[in-house]
């Protein structure tokens, strides 16, 4: 018998006994009579090849996350800085403005973290490739910090008495900034969304179940972070669009939520209310329920303001974290691969296609 390193890893064998003699079938060591039909396959143990999981998990870790969370914060925030420049709030338009730069240079530097080195995201520049999430939120991410950096850097000139040494450059920087302000709004929303996209793009089964629906949940969790960010920072006289942008935003992440999980397939679905995923879930509903109720009934009052802006800040982030954990945990067990998959067989089957790459003809 031959032998190699892969022995290591194979499940026990049990151990054989030797049969009794006489004829098969006669008597039984159980004491039955052999009248009744017995079970001869035991139960299914959704088990792996070597006990190991069938899709390999991720390798995401907080950095991730906390990319998915500052770059919601980012895109509602650029939202917020158009909508203070159209209503003529100043105050409004440069704290989200600002609040824009700082959470899009946070997830940049979250995202270079990850990547271990920072030439790669310029190597994801090179090509554009209309099929990969990656590529494309690149180009997304690249386009929105261009337009975010232009309009922030005209607030900063601002804020120090235009002490900035830019030259005959501050005239153009200034005229440019408006537009430089809408064009960071046209990518907020992709921004806010395409990691959801990138998310439910894997194989990771908790991900790919909700692949149709994560994208609204983000957005609705990008409203919610900006808008709180900005009930903190702005005078509540000023802060009128970023409490209808919150309350716009608890109403879509609570039907949202609900919906991705009605659509998703129930065994799918249990990582998002199981151990830490399920905690961290369910406390940024009760969050964002407190925080949306804080807005409505007690918005004017700066205090109420700022708690509750505090709420919906952190209830987006227990949601991008939470999702994250929920998939990274789908992706540990087998169960979660295989028995949708043998859902989606048999209902293929039962509508009659047989004949295609996935099902077999009977």
């Amino acid at each position: 018998m031959t032998h190699s390193d892969f022995d290591t890893f194979r499940p026990p064998q049990p151990t054989r006994r030797p049969r009794s003699g006489g004829k098969r079938g006669i008597g039984r060591r159980d004491g039955g009579d052999g009248s009744r039909e017995m079970p001869m396959v035991p139960e299914p143990e959704f088990t792996s090849y070597y006990g190991r999981p069938v899709v390999k998990p991720a390798p995401w870790g907080d950095d991730v996350a906390a990319y998915l969370f500052l770059g919601g914060v980012a895109g509602g925030s650029a939202l917020l800085g158009l909508g203070g420049q159209l209503t003529r709030r100043p105050t409004l338009r440069r704290n989200a403005r600002l609040s824009a730069l700082a959470a899009v240079s946070l997830g940049a530097a979250a995202l270079m973290r990850d990547l271990g080195r920072p030439e790669r995201f310029l190597h994801m520049l090179r090509t554009f490739k209309l099929t990969s999430p990656m590529s494309v939120g690149s180009w997304i991410l690249s386009a929105f910090s261009a337009g975010t950096a232009v309009s922030a850097a005209a607030e900063i000139d601002r804020l120090s008495g235009s002490r900035l040494p830019l030259g005959p450059l501050r005239p153009v920087l200034h005229a440019v900034e408006g537009a430089a302000g809408l064009e960071a709004a046209l990518f907020a929303g992709p921004l806010a969304a395409y990691t959801a996209v990138l998310l439910g793009d894997t194989a990771t089964p908790t991900w790919n179940a909700a692949h149709e629906d994560l994208p609204f949940v983000f957005v609705s969790s990008a409203s919610l972070a900006s808008a709180g960010l900005a009930m903190i920072t702005t005078p509540v006289h000023e802060a009128g669009p970023a409490r209808t942008l919150a309350a716009l935003g608890v109403a879509g992440d609570l039907v949202a939520t609900r919906v991705m999980e009605h659509r998703m397939d129930p065994v799918a679905a249990e990582p998002l209310h199981q151990g830490k995923a399920g905690a961290m879930l369910k406390w940024s509903e009760r969050l964002a329920v407190a925080g949306g109720l804080g807005t409505l009934l007690a918005g004017r009052s700066r205090a109420v303001a700022a708690a509750s802006g505090v709420a919906l800040l952190a209830a987006s982030a227990l949601t991008r974290f939470g999702v994250l954990e929920a998939g990274l945990s789908s992706a540990g067990d087998p169960r979660y691969t295989i028995e949708p998959q043998k859902r989606r067989l048999a209902a293929r089957r039962s509508a009659g296609i047989t004949n295609d790459s996935i099902t077999t003809a009977r």
